[in-house]
């Protein structure tokens, strides 16, 4: 049986971090990341590579899974803010959070990252928001750089060739079961009996570790949901977030854009008085499709190259919702409204804005007619059909508000993909340290539910990394 220091499970961007710090700052420590999926060469989506226009459902998705986690396709964009991204500041202050990401941001840019970024305090960012607030829509503030599609695949590379040099880097491993372990012996939290390492179940045989690291990403937190059940590990409820993804001329949205790159906006619905925000905005971007454990949902990027955008942007439009007692499995209610969407539309489903206030279903006839071109393969729709009345109702009333930041917004052309959610893993209690109730055992990243972005998973991994270190160091 392999024996090692730390075993990260998930080489996400969470885990990533963590190993980097860990031999960065210890050479001598054994660590061994583990990872589901393929290599960050080796990650090929078919619809990406213009093979295939629909999802095939591979039986590994490539868009989800592998070295550089769910991020790995995104379109590399890196908020340094603690206003959105996770939630680290109910386990640090924010000024150490930031700094956390502002780390992770200097290890991006050796690895090739872009040392600009696009900010919401400029005088242009200002005017936007005065805009934005006699709207009703408040405008978060942030820094955010664009890395690109193309560049952050490149980075990742470069972080996996180094990695690779002073890790054990196993992928195409699927890690099963969690044990702790004392004296040779299972041993159960409830029991009182603190553990002095753990052994890992996996598909290449077992692993036992001093210290266990689980970054288990969006792709992995049903999974680690259900392993922390079976060690008794606390779980609290999570927000799920659930919408559409808009995709409309991008000179709507233009000076926007231009000013800031990605415009954070957040809405308190007059109906309903729910928030709802924009999330992921891609200017000139696609429209594409993940697979999360054969569920078809829908998301974007972009490419830096001038010479691979589209005419379009787009951007999600999503409703927060949380869920108190009884229900504690905001997972899987997510993953059933999809499976509505791939039910009916055998996948991702694309509605006219026109069609959905009007109450019909958009077919290819409309479709041809339309002055907005998709950028994705879906199949035309009815999304009343899909989602939630309180759901819609919430995303026409700030489509129709966004029209009058701007023009054009909710024009009949504008396009409507379902659906769109945010698996967030119900959350584990954790230390300040993200240590579970077991010791040397610490969650980080999206699949721990503290965490949903590139930079605030990174400062996850990072700060729990400097915590283990400290610790072995002497300084507990």
């Amino acid at each position: 049986m392999k024996k090692v220091d730390v075993a990260i499970i998930g080489a996400g961007l969470a885990g990533i971090f963590a190993a980097y710090e860990l031999v960065v700052q210890r050479p001598d420590l054994e660590v061994l990341l583990l990872e589901q999926g393929e290599p960050i060469r080796s990650r090929n989506c078919p619809i990406l590579q213009g093979k295939v226009g629909m999802c095939i459902h591979c039986k590994t998705c490539a868009v989800m899974r592998g070295f550089g986690g769910a991020g790995a396709f995104s379109d590399g964009k890196f908020n340094l803010t603690t206003e959105f991204g996770g939630w680290l500041t109910d386990y640090l202050d924010s000024k150490t959070v930031l700094s956390l990401i502002y780390d992770v941001d200097a290890i991006n840019q050796k690895f090739g990252a872009t040392g600009k970024w696009f900010s919401t305090e400029t005088p242009e960012g200002e005017a936007i928001r005065k805009r934005a607030l006699a709207c009703d829509i408040h405008l978060l503030d942030a820094r955010c750089k664009h890395l690109g599609t193309e560049n952050n695949r490149e980075i990742l590379m470069k972080l996996y060739d180094w990695l690779n040099d002073h890790v054990e880097l196993s992928c195409n491993t699927t890690v099963s079961t969690i044990i702790p372990m004392k004296a040779g012996q299972a041993v159960s939290r409830l029991n009182g009996v603190e553990p002095d390492c753990y052994r890992l179940e996996t598909s290449k045989g077992d692993v036992e570790c001093d210290i266990l690291i689980a970054a288990p990403g969006r792709a992995g937190a049903e999974w680690f949901s259900n392993a922390c059940r079976k060690l008794k590990l606390p779980l609290i409820n999570n927000q799920v977030d659930l919408g559409v993804r808009v995709e409309l001329p991008a000179l709507v949205f233009k000076d926007i854009t231009d000013a800031m790159y990605e415009a954070k906006l957040k809405y308190m619905t007059r109906g309903y008085k729910d928030i709802v925000r924009t999330f992921c905005m891609n200017p000139y971007g696609y429209v594409v499709t993940e697979n999360t454990d054969g569920i078809m949902t829908v998301n974007g990027h972009s490419y830096n190259d001038p010479n691979l955008r589209s005419e379009n942007t787009n951007f999600a439009l999503l409703v927060s919702n949380r869920f108190t007692e009884p229900f504690n499995e905001p997972y899987r209610y997510g993953k059933h409204i999809a499976s509505l969407s791939n039910m009916l539309g055998g996948g991702v489903m694309m509605q006219r804005l026109g069609d959905l206030r009007d109450g019909r279903r958009t077919n290819a006839h409309r479709m041809s007619k339309s002055f907005v071109k998709p950028t994705l393969d879906a199949t035309p729709g009815d999304l009343s059909l899909v989602l939630p009345k309180r759901h819609l109702d919430n995303i026409i009333e700030m489509l129709e508000v966004l029209d009058r930041l701007a023009p054009g917004t909710a024009n009949s052309d504008t396009l409507l993909y379902g659906v769109e959610v945010k698996f967030y893993s119900a959350r584990l209690e954790l230390t300040n340290e993200f240590e579970t109730g077991l010791r040397n055992f610490f969650a980080i990243g999206d699949g721990a539910g503290i965490t949903r972005g590139l930079s605030q998973a990174g400062a996850s991994g990072l700060h729990a990394a400097r915590a283990i270190l400290k610790r072995l160091n002497g300084g507990e």
